[in-house]
C-alpha cells in the first residue's frame, strides 16, 4: 500500500498490508513539488520492483503510470473513479490547466502495458473520443462493489422520515440543494428529519465551511451528524438517501444505500444513473434544480409502500450486479489480462 499517510493506515497495517509513505499533495500545483513526487514515487517503485500496479485517483494514476514507465514496471492498471472538478469544472483555474491534464493522460496511458478501469460508460467515453486512451485497453466495472451481508435491509424505522445525505460536504456533492429542497419542504409543511453525514473536505476547492453546516441546523433545517464510522448503521435510522452531486463515478453511498434496501433520490448524471433506475429504485432529477429535488423527496416521505417498493428493487439490483465479489473478479481478470502477456 502506498500513500500518504491517512486515519486508516494503521488499519490496514494491522490486517497485515504493509504500507509505505508517499506524500503528495492533493490540490498543490507547485512545479517543483510535483516533480518531487513523482520521482519520490518513482524510487519507491524502484526499490519494491512490483510486478503489477494499481492507482486510483487523478495524481497517483498520472505519476504512477509515469513512474511505473520509466522503472518498466511490466503491468500498469489505472482506474478512473470519476471525471471530476479539473474536467467539469467551469472554474478559470480548471479550464486552464485541462488541456495540460488531457496531454498527461494521453502520454501516460497509451501503452501496451497499461490497462484503464472506468466506473461508468459515459467516462470511459469521455476518455476514448478525447484520445486520451485506447479502447481496447479499457475495462468497465461499476464501482467498487458492496459487501451484502454488512449492508442489508431493516426495517424502517418509526416516526418522521428521514432523509439522509451521505457524502462530503462539498458545494458540488449538492449539499446546499438538500438543505433548499429541506426549506421548500418545511414551508409545505412535510414531515421530514434532514440528515447530513460526512465532513467538509479541506482539500477540495469546493469544501463547505462548518460554520455554514451549523448555521443550518440552528435553522431547523438540516441535522449536520458530520463524519461516520458505521454507515450501515447510519442507513438502518433512514428512510430515503439522496446524493444531488453534479458528478461522480460510481457512488459508492448510493450502492450501499440500495443494498440496505433504501429507496434513493439523485441528480440525473452519468455514475448516479449506473445506481438509480429512475421510478424503478428511486428518482432522478435534473442538476442544480431545489424544486425538483423536493418534490421527488416528498413522493417517498408520503408515501411507505412506494418507499418499500423501490427499497426492494434497489436490494435486488445490488444482488445482480453490484456485489464486491462481482468486482474484485472483474479486477482480477485485468489483473490476468496483464499478467498472462
Amino acid at each position: 500500500m502506498v500513500s500518504p499517510r491517512g486515519s486508516y493506515v494503521t488499519r490496514l497495517e494491522n490486517l497485515g498490508y504493509r504500507w509505505v509513505q508517499w506524500e503528495v499533495g492533493r490540490q498543490s500545483l507547485s512545479p517543483p513539488g510535483e516533480v518531487d513526487a513523482l520521482n519520490r514515487l518513482r524510487a519507491i517503485y524502484r526499490m519494491e520492483k512490483p510486478n503489477l500496479v494499481h492507482h486510483f485517483t487523478a495524481k497517483p494514476v498520472l505519476y504512477g503510470t509515469i513512474a511505473a514507465r520509466l522503472e518498466k514496471i511490466p503491468g500498469i492498471v489505472n482506474c478512473i473513479t470519476g471525471l471530476g472538478f479539473l474536467f467539469l469544472s467551469q472554474d478559470w483555474k480548471a479550464r486552464m490547466i485541462r488541456p495540460f491534464i488531457k496531454l498527461l493522460y494521453r502520454l501516460s496511458l497509451m501503452s501496451d502495458h497499461v490497462r484503464v478501469i472506468f466506473e461508468n460508460e459515459e467516462d470511459q467515453r469521455y476518455f476514448r473520443d478525447h484520445q486520451m486512451v485506447d479502447e481496447e485497453k479499457t475495462f468497465l466495472i461499476p464501482g467498487v462493489g458492496v459487501d451484502v451481508e454488512m449492508f442489508a435491509p431493516a426495517p424502517e424505522p418509526s416516526g418522521t422520515p428521514v432523509v439522509i445525505f451521505p457524502a462530503r460536504m462539498l458545494w458540488d456533492k449538492g449539499v446546499a440543494l438538500v438543505v433548499e429542497a429541506a426549506r421548500i419542504l418545511k414551508k409545505r409543511q412535510v414531515p421530514a428529519r434532514f440528515i447530513l453525514v460526512g465532513k467538509p473536505d479541506a482539500g477540495n476547492p469546493t469544501s463547505v465551511d462548518e460554520a455554514m453546516l451549523r448555521r443550518w441546523e440552528q435553522e431547523g433545517l438540516a441535522e449536520y451528524w458530520g463524519w461516520q464510522e458505521d454507515m450501515s448503521e447510519v442507513f438502518r435510522q433512514g428512510h430515503i438517501v439522496t446524493l444531488p452531486s453534479m458528478y461522480e463515478g460510481v457512488p459508492t453511498a448510493l450502492l450501499e444505500a440500495a443494498a440496505c434496501g433504501k429507496p434513493l433520490v439523485a441528480t440525473d448524471i452519468p455514475g448516479c444513473r449506473a445506481v438509480v433506475r429512475d421510478g424503478v429504485n428511486g428518482f432522478l432529477v435534473p442538476v442544480n434544480q431545489a424544486q425538483a429535488l423536493a418534490e421527488a423527496l416528498e413522493k417517498l416521505i408520503l408515501d411507505p409502500a412506494l418507499r418499500a417498493r423501490m427499497g426492494a428493487a434497489g436490494r435486488q439490483l445490488i444482488l445482480e450486479q453490484f456485489t464486491d465479489a462481482s468486482v474484485n473478479e472483474g479486477t482480477y481478470a485485468v489483473y490476468r489480462s496483464l499478467l498472462d502477456d
